[in-house]
């Protein structure tokens, strides 16, 4: 393998929209040559990226540690990210607030708002509720104009919903969520990675702890409130009419699409497609919302 064959597959699994294992393979042994020939920092980040999101920690782990030594911040942050989780069996919140905070000394804002997160629940630091929404509240005018998808408005504007909501500002808290499900849901059509669609999840069950549900104004993404109940749903995708619905099994609910099974809620918004277009890539596509929750759910 050539550098310049090894940048052409990369180039082609960036284009592929549902990978197979062949393509997984390929991909990542171009990027580990890639790293041994080049020894680049940012293909570091992309390879461990990929492994972050395939749960592959261990790997995500070494490439992270590898960019961290380059002195790149955002390498910081996801090494703060595996720690603070124990995401390789290992909780280590001293290491966590060690990455995290020489990360935000360079001004990264995500990792900004965990340290925050640290002082909220007293992670290695001293707990102070007072210091984390101080934090919180300076980052709000930093990132509620921003338009890269990459930056932390969801994150930062749900953490400061908690907090108007703790005011007895639900209206506020409301505008709020709803701002960062729409910059959520467009991050997530791109990027369908398991800490954004948790975010968005998270999102919406606290949303419709403070609004009222109306299943005549839905869209997508409130899926995440009407499958966590026994419900029917069917929308319009290119005229042609998609059909799910959520029934208890076991003592949980699982989903049933397209004649297919889902486990979870969870399992449905990462895996469901639709003419081998997942549908968080076509959410703004999806159109004609019809639910019927069963008598007793709302």
């Amino acid at each position: 393998m050539t550098v310049e064959e090894a940048r052409k597959i990369e180039e082609q699994y960036n284009s592929i929209s549902i990978p197979t294992e062949e393509d997984d393979f390929l991909y990542t042994e171009a990027m580990d040559f890639l790293i041994r020939e080049e020894n680049r920092p940012e293909d570091m980040m992309y390879l461990g990226g990929w492994y972050y999101e395939r749960r592959d920690f261990d790997l995500a782990l070494k490439y992270y540690e590898m960019a961290s030594a380059f002195g790149i911040d955002s390498a910081d942050e996801c090494l703060g990210y595996i720690w603070y989780y124990g995401r390789t069996g290992e909780r280590d919140y001293e290491k966590a607030f060690r990455h995290y905070s020489k990360s935000m000394e360079r001004g990264n804002l995500v990792s900004t708002y965990k340290v925050a997160d640290m002082y909220k629940n007293g992670y290695f630091v001293d707990k102070d509720y007072e210091k984390y929404k101080e934090i919180i509240e300076d980052l709000y005018p930093q990132v509620k104009n921003a338009r890269n998808l990459g930056a932390p408005v969801p994150e930062v504007f749900t953490r400061l919903a908690r907090i108007r909501k703790e005011e007895g500002r639900p209206e506020d808290a409301a505008d709020l969520y709803l701002k960062a499900k729409d910059f959520l849901a467009q991050r997530i059509s791109y990027n369908a990675f398991f800490g954004n669609l948790n975010i968005m999840k998270w999102l919406i069950d606290d949303l419709y702890e403070i609004i009222e549900f109306d299943p005549e104004y839905i869209d997508f993404y409130d899926l995440y409130y009407v499958l966590n109940r026994s419900a029917k749903v069917s929308f319009f995708y290119e005229e042609e009419e998609q059909k799910l619905e959520s029934v208890m099994e076991d003592g949980a609910y699982v989903v049933h699409f397209n004649d297919k099974w889902f486990r979870t809620r969870d399992d449905f918004f990462k895996k469901a497609a639709v003419d081998g277009q997942k549908l968080t890539a076509i959410y703004d596509d999806l159109y004609g919302f019809e639910v019927e929750l069963e008598d007793g759910d709302h």
